[in-house]
């Protein structure tokens, strides 16, 4: 019976490598799940109409206004209403024109398209953080995936444990009591409540994938991480972190800042278009009038008219002053808002730098020294039992410590990838 006992712990002890254990495919493959997620994103729809109706503004911004057109009867003597009882009486008809202020018009239709130019900038963005958000629940689903698998494969032989161990005590040879019996039971037991806890979480990240997969949604199936590398691993290479100067130039041109600096060149516009205020705004009109003949059948000369008119913007400290002083305080605003921007950036580059370092010691720990020791302790805590010179409850703690070791090995290696899709993010570039 205890050969039996030993033959089993055997079996658990046979756990495949962690590359074995990751290695197996998936039903749908990241890259492909990352291209339907972007596919399906309404907001890069939305960020191209948004970007056609400012070209269009663009367009309408930078024409003259539509000239008027006045038609009218002018000097009508009211008591006969006769058209050529007087002579002031004519009909008549003008066009005016308006001319804005200064390069206003230009420069309207420039910030216009200065708007319209951050949009790819922020549509690189999105697509950016739509892979490194579907990429980090992808890789929590097989993180939760794996763990259950692990949990199976082991808790059958727990079960076989157990039997044994009841059967060990029901024939009443060894040294196996009751209490060996239960405490089996009850390892069992945890075992279920974890695979059960494990399940749910698997449940409540494929709910979030669907919300960025839609109808075409396709759950990773059993099997490794995806192969997700560093866009530029030369940086995690080296032993001491990057300098600030080294991280800015590397954000410097991530879509998120060239946006900005977009819409800082739109603002810095406004400024200029805010000083348009200071000129005049001008408009010219002419009118030509008709004159029927007079009441003797004279001939009545027919009129024409045409003038300038031009405001005269003298009292400029309440409106002037304060629109220029309003438009430069928006400029810096987003200037200020670029460099919030940048140091968030770079303060996110540091913390994954050294969250992947302490990560990789972390796995070379577990892989190299931490697993093979529990492995080593469980096959001696189980010798130990066999030969009568051990207890029953620690060659199960033991085994149930190196089950525990190997789902907390797969979770570091999902955080090890979601550390690396966070980081190519940050160094996306337009």
């Amino acid at each position: 019976m205890k050969k039996s006992i030993f033959v089993l712990a055997g079996m658990l002890s046979a756990a495949l490598p962690m590359q074995s254990l990751l290695a197996a495919g998936m039903g749908m493959t990241l890259d492909a799940a990352v291209q339907v997620a972007i596919d399906n994103d309404p907001w890069l729809s939305s960020s191209v109409h948004t970007e056609e109706a400012l070209i269009s503004e663009s367009i309408v911004a930078g024409e003259l206004p539509d000239p008027r057109v006045s038609l009218m009867a002018a000097n009508l003597p009211v008591d006969t209403f006769d058209l050529n009882q007087e002579g002031m009486t004519q009909f008549s008809i003008g066009i005016s024109q308006m001319f804005p202020r200064g390069d206003s018009l230009a420069l309207a239709k420039q910030q216009k398209q200065q708007f319209a130019a951050q949009q790819p900038m922020l549509r690189k963005d999105r697509e950016a953080k739509v892979a490194a958000v579907v990429s980090q629940l992808w890789l929590e689903a097989t993180r939760a995936e794996q763990s259950i698998r692990r949990i199976e494969r082991d808790r059958s032989l727990f079960e076989q444990l157990a039997d044994v161990a009841e059967v060990s005590y029901a024939s009443a040879f060894g040294m196996t009591r009751q209490e060996d019996v239960i405490r089996a039971q009850l390892e069992l037991t945890r075992l279920e409540d974890r695979l059960t806890d494990l399940k749910q979480q698997q449940e409540s990240v494929e709910k979030q994938l669907s919300e960025w997969l839609g109808s075409s949604a396709v759950m990773p199936a059993a099997g490794g991480f995806p192969d997700i590398k560093l866009s530029e691993p030369e940086l995690f290479a080296e032993l001491e972190r990057p300098s600030r100067q080294e991280w800015y130039e590397r954000v410097r041109r991530h879509p998120m800042v060239l946006a900005v600096d977009r819409k800082i060149d739109a603002m810095a516009t406004g400024v200029d278009a805010a000083k348009q205020q200071y000129k005049q705004e001008w408009g010219v009109s002419a009118q030509y009038g008709y004159r029927k003949d007079d009441p003797m059948g004279g001939s009545r000369s027919d009129l024409f008219t045409v003038g300038v008119t031009f405001d005269l913007p003298i009292f400029t400290e309440n409106r002037q002053d304060k629109s220029v002083a309003a438009a430069a305080s928006r400029h810096e605003s987003v200037r200020y808002e670029r460099e919030i921007l940048v140091r968030e950036l770079i303060a996110r580059l540091e913390t994954n730098w050294a969250e992947l370092s302490r990560l990789d010691e972390r796995i070379a720990l577990y892989e190299q020294r931490l697993l093979p020791e529990m492995s080593e302790q469980a096959e001696a805590s189980l010798s130990a039992y066999n030969n009568d010179d051990g207890d029953f409850a620690e060659a199960v703690r033991a085994r149930i410590d190196e089950t525990n070791a190997s789902v907390e090995l797969i979770a570091l290696s999902a955080q090890r990838f979601k550390v690396m899709a966070e980081i190519n993010y940050l160094l996306s570039r337009a």
